[in-house]
Parts: structure tokens; sequence; C-alpha cells
């Protein structure tokens, strides 16, 4: 794990002057540091969910009843199966459950709501089109993914529906960036600066009231929402997120699991040959398989 940390930090410190652009960044976007591939044994197909692009990610032997909704990060403006895919295969695997994969409309050609609305869009048809239960249905989501199933979770809760329960790494619920942990983590932090951060954010929330509850989940009422588990890193600017939403949930009468590990970086669970991210993944798969039943 050190060593990817610290290769993490070179790649932040020898950013260029002269930035590639967006279609460079993304197609390059590997946030362990390296690739990751999918196991041989994964099978995916590609499905249109609603309109939105998304995989089906199934390991051999995993219950097909049961669906991991899992939306992935990247600032809002990264990421697809190719960067996160061995994170759910992993995840998948270790819940038991199919995963299905939607590749949201990204910033800042799309700024909110779109991404709201695309992840809202699979879980609907998840329900109408493929006739899961929602008691049948996990979501987690990474960083931006976080925001998104976090926003979710409230649009769901308000619409008078739920999940069973909710895995949340290293999760981005205050666009406003005023957590504690920005300031004082800054440096230690081995992949963001708080400028960073704030460039990401302000590409997605766009025209939005950034402490809007859909926007910026800690600011919106927590009540009535599923079991969660929330990860993090010490190390990481968006630590307080973590925290600050753990608390605020549970004093909302949310049944909540806070984890956070010592040295460690934002969304540590994607560096999947270090064993603290399978560690970290065995407990996102136990807390899920215990809540489905």
């Amino acid at each position: 794990m050190q060593d990817v940390i610290e290769q993490l930090r070179l790649r932040r410190a020898d950013r260029p002057a002269q930035p590639p652009s967006l279609d460079q960044v993304r197609a390059n976007f590997l946030p362990a540091g390296k690739q990751y591939e999918l196991p041989e044994d994964i099978a995916v197909s590609e499905v249109s969910a609603a309109g939105v692009p998304a995989y089906w990610v199934d390991a051999p032997g995993v219950d097909s009843n049961r669906v991991l909704l899992y939306v992935h990060g990247g600032g809002f403006s990264l990421g697809s199966l190719r960067s996160h895919g061995e994170l759910v295969a992993r995840v998948g695997r270790a819940a038991g459950v199919r995963v299905l994969f939607p590749e949201y409309r990204l910033a800042p050609e799309h700024p909110y709501p779109a991404a709201l609305d695309d992840v809202l869009a699979v879980w609907n048809w998840l329900r109408a089109d493929q006739s899961v239960p929602a008691d049948s249905i996990v979501l987690a989501g990474d960083s931006a993914g976080g925001t998104l199933v976090a926003a979710l979770l409230i649009a769901l809760r308000d619409a008078g529906e739920q999940p069973r329960a909710a895995a949340l790494l290293s999760p981005v619920v205050d666009m406003t960036v005023s957590g504690d942990s920005v300031t004082e983590n800054d440096g230690v932090d081995a992949i963001f600066t708080p400028d960073m951060l704030r460039g990401a954010f302000a590409a997605y929330v766009g025209a939005a009231d950034p402490r809007s509850p859909l926007v910026s989940p800690l600011f919106g009422k927590l009540d009535g929402l599923p079991p969660l588990l929330i990860q993090a890193g010490s190390a990481e600017l968006l630590l307080s997120d973590a925290e600050r939403f753990a608390e605020a949930a549970v004093a909302a009468g949310v049944e909540v699991t806070l984890q956070v590990r010592a040295g460690l970086p934002h969304v540590y669970p994607i560096m999947g040959d270090a064993p603290e991210a399978r560690e970290a993944t065995d407990d996102i798969g136990a807390f899920l398989r215990q809540r489905l039943g």
C-alpha cells in the first residue's frame, strides 16, 4: 500500500504545466495509479438501463435475484468500467450478488442533476423493468459515486422506497468543501489539493445551490435511511465528509458503521493488490450479505 501511496503523491506533485485535455484524462484515468484488470471468471454484459449505458458484472455463483447497484467515482467528470471494474467485481463477489454498473453522464458537459437523474432512472429500471424488489437491492458508491448514492437514498426515502442497505467509500457529501480535514490534511492527502476538489465540485454543481440536500447530502434530512457502512482513510482531505455524514445519520436514527483506516488515502479499497483493500471489500461484502439476509 505504501508504494502505491508514494506513486500517487508523485503523480500529484508532477502535474504538467499544460494539463492534458479532458478526453485524454478520461482515457487514461487510473484512480489507484495502475490498471487493475477484471478477473477472467467475471462475466460482463452490456445493457441499456432506461437509456443509461450500464453493465452487469457477475462473479461465478452469485445470487442473480439480488443486485448491487454500484455508482463509480471520479470527481463527477471521470470514471468507467475500465477504471472501476476490478473493484466492483471484487465487491460483488464478496457480497455474493450480481452488480449493475451504470455509466452516468459526466460533468462538465452534464452538470447536476444529470448524473443523479441517470442513477434514479437505473433504480426505476431495476424496480419496474427488471421486477427486482427494493429489499433485494443494495447500493454502493465511491467518492463522487458516494454523493450520488447518498442523494439517491434521500430521493428514494421521499418517494417511499429504500434499498436494503448502502456502502459509501470515501463519500463526498459537502460541495462547500467546509470540512476540517480539508485544511488539516492538506499536504497529507496523496491525491488531492483543496483547489482540485473545489474545481471538480464546481463543474458538477453548476448553477445549483451547493447546500441543496440532493447536491450535498450532508445538509439533508437523513431520517429513514437504510443501514449504512461508511469507509474512509484518515489521510484524506474528505475524511470530515465521512465523519460528519456518519454523525448526522446516527443522530437521525440511522444504523451506521463507520470505518476509518489510519494513514490510508481516498478510496483505498480500489487499490486491489493491497491487503487493506481486500480487507475493506471483505467488510463491505459481509455487511451487505448480512443486511440482505
